[in-house]
């Protein structure tokens, strides 16, 4: 399953809607995700699982780049 991650690059900071960052992975479920992503010092805000017309419209949009982790 492909999961959207909204995160903030420090852990220590306090979330800015505007510093808001993404990025998409391949992953089991949502623990699995936070697990992989566990050793980099990200605030993770949500962890959303895309699929159907969801998935598609994410894919086609420019931003689109599946991490390999």
């Amino acid at each position: 399953m492909i999961y959207k991650v909204y995160y903030q690059e420090s852990a220590t900071e306090v979330p800015v809607r505007e510093k808001t960052q993404t990025l998409y992975l391949e992953a089991d479920s949502e623990m699995d995700v936070r697990l992989k992503l566990k050793n980099r010092n990200y605030n993770i805000e949500l962890v959303q699982k895309l699929e159907g017309k969801y998935l598609e419209y994410e894919q086609n949009h420019e931003n689109y780049r599946l991490e390999q982790l």
